[in-house]
């Protein structure tokens, strides 16, 4: 089996960019930032706030987050119900990153996202999939872009889903959830000694795609 471990900054375009490059290389495409999302979102509905001042081991034993493949897409359910668009909100995203830097949550995610890697060829993105997760990925990519351009995609990306957001909404919480992410103490977000940086700065969406594969070639290529 080949693992590809694709770490970066929110906002890179790692699960968009993943997948259609998953897609291409016949792999499965696993979005754990998803999976994060989705306990940040049971945690909020159980009336918690980004502090977490609340039993995180008993909403913990009460959670059940599923991925499934519907028609070769990932879908996340929350307690069996599909919340794979209910997570895609700057609110959810901040609970993602709060919840994400507890090492409860960590534990009760990482065995899942190990099993995936064992038993199928994927491309697997987060935060600290090729230093945490796969340390012994295959492949290791740091996928990343300046935070102006990261935010200025996740606002035109908001905004195509009908959400009233501006640009400076969106770039203070990317600038917030990148120095979150990076200054956690537990798992902060850095890239592999081994990694290949990819920034997309300056490339499109089909430009990034063709170089993850390029690197992606490359490397598998060398082993």
């Amino acid at each position: 089996m080949i693992s590809v471990a694709i770490d970066g900054p929110a906002g890179a375009g790692k699960s968009s960019i993943s997948r259609i490059a998953a897609k291409k290389l016949g792999f499965i495409y696993v979005d754990t930032g998803a999976l994060y999302r989705a306990v940040g979102l049971k945690f909020a509905l159980s009336g918690a706030d980004t502090s977490l001042d609340c039993d995180i081991d008993g909403i913990l034993s009460e959670t059940a987050v599923d991925i499934r493949f519907v028609n070769g897409e990932q879908r996340v359910f929350l307690d069996g119900e599909d919340v794979s668009d209910k997570i895609r909100t700057p609110k959810a995203s901040m609970m993602a990153s709060a919840v994400s830097a507890r090492p409860q949550v960590r534990a009760f995610l990482l065995e899942m996202q190990r099993k995936l890697a064992r038993e199928n060829n994927v491309i697997m993105d987060g935060r600290d999939i090729g230093t945490v997760v796969l340390p012994d990925a295959d492949v290791k990519i740091y996928l990343t872009a300046s935070a102006e351009i990261r935010a200025e995609r996740r606002l035109k990306e908001l905004l195509e889903k009908g959400q009233q957001v501006t640009y400076d909404e969106v770039y203070r919480d990317m600038v917030k959830r990148d120095y979150d992410d990076m200054h956690r103490e537990i798992a902060p977000l850095k890239k592999a000694e081994d990694a290949v940086t990819a920034d997309t700065s300056a490339l499109d969406f089909d430009k990034s795609v063709e170089l993850i594969l390029e690197i992606v070639k490359r490397e598998t290529e060398k082993q």
